[in-house]
């Protein structure tokens, strides 16, 4: 079988590189003005420069990401902007834009373009029309099952084919969110989500001004307002009167919600027969599908991620390594992958819609943020002399501790001994970054990671 291209994110130089070294094929990475990581982004046209510059010198791909749904104002300046960018010889462009497209294709017809996620494309039909257009490369939707995915190679079998298989996932239509825009003025599909969808939130009940139609706070939890109660009262009267298929009392009453971050801040919600649109997707987690993927003779397999951490990103980079490699050896899948996957802070895993599910399993209803399942990232190796590794310290980790040693050529585990600070002197804990201590270690470490095993 042939293997697939491993593609990962790239939020700034280290993090291309550690995406290299722990066995990517490719990486993506945006131009600030032009992409949907506006924040949170190392790269500037030096930076875009000298990434491409060493991933050719390593035999990798560079493709940058330029996949916004342009504003006039945007398409003013667009091609102005695009053109030193071309001159530095990227792999491709990832975009979305028709409108940009055309333009980068007639002043650059040779230009290789890759269809951004952005764009939806949920069909062979549409995977036709764009290779029409001069697309190499289709992302394929997020909300397409493995049988929708098998079916488009089928029918477009000279085409290039990307699927998503790890990271965020947006409850929106693959990326096109309208909250952070309704909720912050910062809107997604230009670059500037404030992900509003996993923020925390409260109800307040509330009453609707029949002159402007406003929702207005009426009663506010610890003003009389009894929300237990209230729940079990709704709970009585579902059961009383929606056993024969009416809709819920509650169903069209107005709410506030207020979120946690912002007390004070009401906010206007509304449920319809379709539910309410704010709610928490879990992350996706395709590593167990990978060995049909590559059956199917998908050609990129795409981690998201461009705000993670360099340890989020050498993890994942390992994990669907392994995976992708078993996979074209023709080796049983390795469940300890997916323990792997466990280390990485997470708002829990689904398979998003690559099987169909139900509903339910696809929301996290417990926390709007990421929590750790099995290890901790503690540090980074600096430098190896005498059989004793600088470490560098992002968190909290002691004598006593048990470490796993992440480093391209293979993991282990060692529980730690003794640990020095820079004078020679022995210390117990060391509480964090910034920080540098020594500690003795073993093997192969330069550019190691280090995570504390929970």
């Amino acid at each position: 079988m042939k293997s697939p291209e491993l593609l990962l994110p790239a939020g700034s130089l280290d993090k291309m590189r550690a995406a290299y070294d722990f066995g990517a094929d490719a990486v993506y990475a945006g131009q600030p003005r032009y992409s949907l990581r506006a924040r949170n982004n190392e790269f500037r046209l030096e930076q875009i420069a000298q990434g491409i510059s060493e991933a050719h010198a390593r035999g990798k791909k560079f493709f940058v990401t330029s996949n916004l749904i342009a504003h006039n104002d945007k398409v003013r300046t667009y091609l102005r902007d695009i053109e030193p960018v071309i001159e530095c010889k990227p792999d491709a462009f990832i975009m979305a834009d028709p409108g940009l497209i055309m333009m980068v294709k007639e002043k650059w017809p040779e230009t290789e373009i890759h269809l951004s996620v952005q764009a939806n494309t949920t069909n062979w039909a549409t995977v036709k029309f764009w290779q029409k257009m001069g697309v190499s490369r289709i992302i394929l939707s997020r909300e397409l099952s493995l049988d929708e995915i098998e079916k488009i190679r089928q029918e477009c079998p000279d085409m290039e084919l990307e699927v998503f298989v790890h990271g965020a996932l947006c409850i929106a239509y693959s990326g096109r969110c309208l909250l952070s825009g309704y909720f912050n003025r910062r809107d997604p599909n230009q670059g500037t989500c404030t992900n509003a969808c996993r923020w925390e939130y409260k109800t307040h009940d509330a009453a609707v001004d029949p002159n402007t139609g406003e929702a207005l706070a009426t009663r506010m939890e610890g003003e009389g307002f009894n929300f237990e109660a209230a729940r079990e009262e709704a709970d009585s009267q579902f059961a009383s009167t929606c056993g024969s298929g009416q809709r819920h009392p509650k169903a069209d009453q107005v709410y506030l919600i207020e979120e946690i971050g912002r007390p004070g801040e009401l906010m206007p919600i509304m449920e319809d027969e379709h539910g309410t649109y704010i709610m928490n997707s879990k992350d996706l987690r395709a590593v167990e599908h990978v060995e049909r993927l590559v059956r199917i003779g998908v050609d990129s397999l795409k981690i998201e991620g461009r705000t993670k951490s360099l340890y989020y990103v050498a993890r994942t980079a390992q994990v669907y390594r392994r995976a992708i490699d078993d996979a074209v050896a023709g080796r049983p899948f390795n469940p300890e992958l997916i323990t792997e996957l466990e280390g990485l802070a997470n708002r829990g895993y689904t398979g998003g819609l690559l099987e169909r599910r139900p509903a339910n399993d696809y929301q996290n209803y417990e926390t709007g943020h990421s929590v750790l399942q099995r290890s901790h990232f503690v540090g980074e190796v600096r430098s190896y002399e005498g059989g004793m590794a600088e470490v560098e310290t992002k968190n909290r980790f002691a004598v006593g501790d048990r470490l796993e040693i992440i480093h391209p050529s293979g993991n282990r585990q060692i529980e730690l001994k003794e640990m020095f600070n820079l004078d020679g002197e022995p210390v117990q804990v060391a509480p964090g970054n910034p920080l540098r201590v020594r500690i003795p270690l073993e093997g192969p470490v330069e550019g190691a990671l280090i995570a504390r095993l929970l």
